[in-house]
């Protein structure tokens, strides 16, 4: 019974989502200027966020499955860090960092340029929630793999960037893909951070879940959207969470 009632609190709530869906405005209402706006800004930095995620974050996941346990250890507990803060705190501290009073913030104003509450905003604050997926992912990945065929390669004379392209990252392909479906998928419904950070401008900054919020708050896009918006966000979360399973070894037996 336990487990029906836990099965039951996770699938109820989505299904009452679903029954709230008005099927017969359901086009018109994602293809509304607001929500067109606020789903192609959610896939256009969606997408740049994955893209800063896999150029940061192959080279992070390398350097933690390739140290020791203990080094090791710590890296996994500090790229953990983002998955277990609230979103909102890491939207306070990007703003403290960038911000007009922050470390780097400062360095930017004096040369006439300014980070928050713009659409490049936004992308730093789904890299920063969306990276531990990418890396942990592929960390795991890489671990599974092991080093036995990097050191074969090494010892026919392959290089180091040879070794890297043709035999480190094909091995752990599946982990890669699956943090890369992961990561963006992460980035698209990332809120928290985004509102704190970026602000909530049409066009700029509001992305598909700050419509929704928006909506709900009584102003912005009509309620009807912001439930057709909401299941977009909810298909898209199923799909990626389908290619994960799809993308791991086996899976297909």
């Amino acid at each position: 019974m336990p487990a029906v009632l836990g099965l039951a609190l996770l699938v109820v709530p989505l299904s009452a989502l679903v029954g709230r869906v008005d099927w017969s405005t359901l086009w018109s209402d994602i293809t509304s200027p607001v929500a067109l706006s606020a789903l192609g800004l959610s896939v256009a930095t969606g997408t740049v966020a994955t893209g800063v995620c896999v150029v940061l974050g192959v080279p992070l996941a390398l350097l933690i499955a390739r140290s020791g346990p203990r080094v090791a250890a710590v890296l996994r507990a500090v790229v953990t860090v983002p998955l277990v803060l609230p979103p909102m705190v890491g939207g306070v501290a990007l703003l403290f960092l960038f911000g007009r009073s922050g470390w780097i913030g400062q360095a930017l104003a004096d040369v006439g340029l300014r980070l928050p509450f713009t659409t490049a905003a936004v992308v730093v604050a789904q890299s920063f929630v969306a990276l531990p997926f990418l890396v942990l992912a592929l960390e795991g990945s890489l671990r599974t793999t092991g080093v036995g065929y990097e050191q074969t390669a090494a010892s026919l004379g392959a290089g180091r960037w040879t070794i890297l392209w043709r035999v480190t990252l094909p091995l752990a392909a599946p982990g890669l893909i699956a943090g890369v479906v992961l990561c963006f998928a992460r980035a698209v419904g990332e809120f928290g951070a985004t509102a704190l950070f970026a602000g909530n401008a049409p066009g700029v900054t509001q992305t598909m879940p700050l419509a929704i919020y928006t909506a709900f708050n009584g102003s912005g896009v009509s309620q009807g959207t912001a439930v057709a918006l909401s299941l977009l966000l909810l298909v898209t979360a199923i799909t990626a969470l389908l290619l994960v399973r799809a993308w791991r070894p086996g899976a297909l037996r």
